[in-house]
């Protein structure tokens, strides 16, 4: 018989704004919820107005794990001190390794229109925190869309729906990330590996999770399980994430995420002194 999970804590996400003025929702990371491990911050970004968006996320540095970037709509240019450069469309993923330490910014490459989604930090394990920064840039044409009978459509980003595979691969906390839409009247269940940390985030209309009515702009925690039911009466838009926790001390400083206060002052010293 399947261990089903349920909600164990729902959190509104919280308006706060960013880089050089960004505004966006943030959820993890917040006084609400400030890490699920493996999980050290979610943002989601979406607005129609330029203002919110255009000043973007000038040259800033990151050490000790990995960010997530997938675009809904809109177009953000990476570039970075390696001399890596590229753009990400709507439905495109990066998945950046900053490992050892690593110099980008995140600029819009549009001064009108709406420019969503979402940036999902992930902790490293101590062993790699200082691992050569590396790049997984996934196309949109790249990301799988499933649709079941049960009126849902998946993009799946990483882990597996049926037979079909994620793009994003190599990744320590052996990850799920599903973009998952129900129709009015849609139900989906999906299966997750049992002791992964989990959670839902709802953005677009509600969703009834593990029969726990969730609203957009609310992150849902999930307990232990090995599977998760969600369903919608007037259709909802939301993302399924889960990752392998390490279960390690964290020591953080804005963009440095270590393991102990030592490594964070070596890492804002070897930033002052340009060895990233």
């Amino acid at each position: 018989m399947t261990n089903n999970r349920t909600v164990t804590k729902i959190i509104k996400s919280q308006l706060t704004s960013d880089g050089a003025g960004v505004t966006l929702r943030r959820s993890i990371g917040s006084g609400m919820l400030s890490e699920l491990d493996p999980f050290l911050l979610l943002d989601n970004f979406g607005t129609e107005n330029p203002d919110d968006y255009i000043a973007g996320f000038p040259d800033h540095p990151h050490r000790g794990f990995e960010t997530v970037t997938y675009m809904i709509k809109g177009l953000m240019r990476h570039r970075d001190n390696t001399g890596a450069n590229g753009l990400l469309k709507p439905g495109g993923v990066q998945w950046m390794t900053a490992g050892r330490g690593i110099v980008h910014s995140e600029m819009p490459e549009q001064s009108e229109g709406e420019m969503s989604g979402f940036q999902l930090w992930v902790n490293l394990p101590s062993s790699r925190k200082m691992c050569n920064p590396r790049y997984q840039d996934i196309e949109p044409e790249d990301v799988p869309i499933i649709t079941t009978k049960g009126k849902a459509e998946i993009r799946l980003i990483a882990g597996s729906v049926g037979g079909e595979k994620g793009p994003v691969t190599e990744i320590d906390i052996e990850p799920v990330y599903l973009d998952i839409s129900l129709e009015a009247g849609g139900t989906y269940t999906h299966e997750i590996p049992k002791g992964h940390t989990a959670f839902i985030y709802v953005f677009e209309g509600g969703l009834d999770v593990a029969e726990t009515p969730v609203n957009a702009d609310h992150l849902a925690v999930l307990s232990d399980g090995e599977a998760i039911s969600v369903s919608s009466t007037n259709g909802g838009r939301m993302i399924l994430v889960a990752g392998k926790p390490f279960g390690e001390p964290i020591a953080r400083y804005g963009p440095f995420v270590m393991n102990t206060k030592d490594e964070i002052r070596q890492a804002i010293n070897d930033f002052q002194n340009g060895n990233f």
